[in-house]
């Protein structure tokens, strides 16, 4: 049984080695110096130096030789077994052999033994799954911040394990999932690669699908203006799934960058906002003016006006009080997301509207000017004084009686109810 596993080697290694090149998309070259590295690892343990060895691999036929070449010496002075043979043994091999002269002889690695072969196979191993880490890092490795397509290979609760067309595996962390994002095993998915991390010479590509260049890839690849370099997106801000704001400007004044990356009845957006899980995108001008860019992302409230704290990036917002709701959003979704695009802090006030007060002059008609004098020596001006002050202050300081001081306030409250 053992020479029939000895014998069995050989083939059963390149057959593996073929699969790994139709694979793994590794080069002839490449492969033929990993096999020729893997033989000469072993025969340098076996004999100490593989400086008189020959190792010829044809990987496409699943052959391989090994020769050792020795110098012939005297029957009496051979040394070094390995890298000398004797005349007598070397004339065996061919009688017309002499002193000096090299003998290449081919060997049977399987005459090398069991221990020789594991060794062997062993070498090979580590040597593959190095070049698949290292194939896999260098293919990766410049392609971060692009889109990438897979398919869902296998989902747990913490990650998705994706493979791409070489069927290499990319991760998909629970964290750069889209909420509303559902997996099924066999279905292509989009995403972008974030970052490759190799530790310890184990690359890992992980992907996202929140990640704000994620949707700023898609746009490039919906709108051909973004592509050619007409339109920049400025700023992004996203709370993936839900919601997100794209602030884009234009280098072509006859080219309008909202209308250009929303498209004809939203027919660009759509797709990207169906990839998104129905992410609702909404895309604004860009702007240097702080206080108009503020405006704009609060969209779709109108900002009455804006008080500035550049030094702190605080931003007091005022607003008609129906305006309030839209600016802040369902569950402060439109704030938070107005927040993160102009990387301001924004706090919303509603504006109130005040009457405009009355000077108590005016009232001469109705009210005896004996009794306005009065009532202005203890400092009240108008009618909104009046009303605001208590009326036993109406009675005793200005010196009036009761009667006199209820017919003032109707007659005060009464105007500005008309």
């Amino acid at each position: 049984m053992a020479a029939k596993k000895t014998a069995d080697m050989k083939p059963s290694m390149f057959e593996t080695f073929k699969e790994f090149k139709e694979t793994k998309n590794i080069d002839r070259a490449t492969l033929v110096r990993v096999l020729e590295e893997s033989f000469k690892n072993v025969i340098v343990k076996i004999f100490g130096s593989d400086d008189n060895f020959d190792v010829i691999v044809n990987p496409d036929k699943g052959d391989f030789e090994i020769y050792r070449n020795r110098i012939v010496v005297p029957d009496n002075e051979m040394t070094d077994p390995n890298k000398e043979i004797s005349l007598t043994e070397a004339q065996k091999i061919d009688p017309d052999y002499e002193v000096d002269e090299e003998v290449s002889e081919r060997i049977e690695f399987e005459k090398f033994g069991r221990r020789a072969i594991l060794n062997l196979r062993q070498t090979l191993a580590s040597k593959i799954l190095e070049l698949e880490h290292d194939t896999l890092y260098n293919k990766y490795k410049d392609r971060v911040g692009q889109i990438i397509s897979g398919e869902v290979y296998q989902t747990w609760k913490r990650e998705v394990l994706i493979v791409d067309d070489e069927n290499n595996e990319l991760i998909l962390p629970k964290a750069e999932q889209i909420p509303a994002d559902k997996y099924h095993k066999g279905e292509t998915i989009r995403a972008l690669i974030l970052r490759v991390d190799n530790e310890n010479n184990n690359p890992k590509i992980i992907l996202s699908r929140t990640s704000n260049d994620f949707l700023r890839r898609l746009l490039e690849g919906e709108v051909p203006e973004i592509a050619d370099g007409l339109i920049s997106i400025k700023k992004v801000a996203r709370m993936p799934g839900e919601r997100a704001k794209v602030a884009v400007e234009s280098y072509d004044e006859r080219i309008d960058p909202v209308g250009a990356c929303v498209g004809v009845k939203g027919s660009r957006v759509h797709g990207i906002v169906r990839e998104l899980c129905n992410e609702n995108i909404d895309v604004i001008n860009y702007t240097d003016n702080i206080k108009l860019f503020i405006q704009r992302a609060l969209s779709p409230a109108k900002v009455s006006s804006i008080v500035l704290n550049e030094a702190e990036r605080k931003a007091q917002v005022y607003l008609k009080p129906e305006e309030v709701s839209l600016a802040i959003g369902r569950g402060g979704l439109n704030i938070k997301l107005a927040s993160m695009l102009t990387e301001y802090t924004i706090d919303v006030f509603r504006e109130t509207e005040e009457e405009e007060d009355i000077m108590l002059e005016e009232f001469a008609d109705e009210v005896d000017q004996w009794v306005i004098d009065s009532i202005k020596r203890i400092g009240l001006d108008t009618a909104k004084a009046v009303l605001k002050a208590p009326r036993e202050l109406l009675v005793e300081k200005a010196d009036l009686e009761e009667e006199t001081v209820d017919n003032l306030i109707s007659i005060l409250k009464a105007e500005f109810e008309n």
